[in-house]
């Protein structure tokens, strides 16, 4: 059995696993790694000696790690390492991703670095690389190249749910992440997100033309009933998914495709382009979602050679992570930063600007 701070795959492209709880202070969606039932002639024992006696490879320092970052639930609820677990109690380790089978390594991989200082560092993240490591992607994510970026820094632990990445994006989405150095800075941020109080904006190219050029799309988002690696709206007022907004405004048109500017108030799994289809205008190349297809105009030879030259310009879902604004956790700066939109994306844009459909 693997030790209990293994990170685990972002729930972007295997969606393998589905959250089991939501944490109080962050809203972040957390996913159980380890559960135990106690026996029912259990003495009472301290629930990190408890888990030690349970986990491989764990020591008690890392479990009353675990247990101060609130990732040690008994019956459902947070508990510190001093709890003593009684019988029949069902205790459960928890985090907020979900579960691989294997430990991160330091890799030399190179990463665009924005901004960093002792507290936070922001990463402009390549389409292609994947977040964390996971089925099929052991090795060569962006994790495993902060391991190696903060090496040397002595307190930075890489598999400790403390601090790391804050939030996420997809492997084929380009654009802006900030990281959490210090366990004060991971909660502090972390609320900010909770609170809608960040700022982040993305640029999408779009099939169609949004009507109206400017909205918002409200749903819940959930995993999909019909397909387990696709996500989807469900009513606002159900019990599938949990509420996701997105505001939408049309920035530029092209014929048949639009550049569209998606500001996100919640951070739902692939929620820009499960909501850009919900409304009838997938992501350009967004195979998962439909958008791979020739959605708008005359189906003709030239046509279709030309949305064929466009994919091979840009074979990935059309979407950037542009900005990223928030709080400095220590100082409490106001901090902003944008990312230019990437050469392939780019290149496709010009493609489409200088597309006329006159034979």
């Amino acid at each position: 059995m693997a030790d209990i701070y293994e990170n685990s795959i972002d729930n972007e492209e295997e969606l393998s696993e589905q959250p089991v709880t939501t944490d109080p202070v962050t809203g972040a969606e957390l996913f159980e790694h380890f559960r135990f039932v106690a026996d029912k002639g259990q003495q009472l024992l301290r629930v990190d000696k408890f888990l030690a006696a349970r986990i491989e490879k764990s020591s008690r320092n890392r479990i009353q790690q675990a247990a101060d970052a609130g990732c040690i639930l008994v019956n459902g609820k947070s508990v510190k390492s001093n709890y003593r677990v009684k019988p029949l109690d069902v205790v459960s380790v928890v985090m907020d991703r979900p579960r691989y089978e294997f430990e991160v390594i330091a890799q030399d991989i190179p990463i665009d670095i924005v901004y960093e200082d002792s507290v936070v560092l922001v990463v402009n993240k390549p389409a292609g690389m994947v977040v964390h490591p996971g089925h099929g992607n052991y090795s060569g994510t962006l994790v495993n190249a902060l391991a190696w970026h903060m090496r040397n820094i002595p307190d930075y632990d890489v598999n400790d749910p403390r601090m790391g990445l804050v939030h996420r994006i997809d492997k084929d989405t380009s654009g802006l992440l900030v990281v959490a150095k210090t366990p004060d800075a991971k909660t502090n941020l972390g609320r900010q997100f909770f609170n809608k109080t960040t700022k982040r904006q993305y640029v999408a190219l779009v099939w169609g033309i949004p009507q109206p050029m400017q909205g918002t799309v409200a749903t819940n988002i959930g995993r999909s009933l019909r397909d387990r690696l696709q996500m989807d709206t469900f009513p606002l007022d159900g019990d599938m998914g949990k509420r996701a907004v997105t505001h939408y405004s049309v920035e530029e048109t092209m014929n048949y495709v639009s550049l569209v500017k998606c500001v996100l108030e919640t951070g739902r799994t692939h929620q820009i382009r499960v909501h850009m289809k919900s409304i009838g205008h997938p992501l350009f190349a967004d195979a998962r979602y439909g958008g791979d297809q020739i959605l708008r105009g005359l189906r003709t030879q030239k046509y279709s050679r030309f949305v064929a030259n466009c994919h091979d310009i840009c074979p990935r879902q059309a979407l950037h992570a542009q900005t990223l604004g928030f709080v400095h956790p220590e100082t409490g700066e106001e901090m902003f930063f944008s990312a230019p939109i990437p050469a392939d994306m780019q290149a496709l844009i010009e493609k489409w600007r200088l597309y006329s459909p006159v034979e």
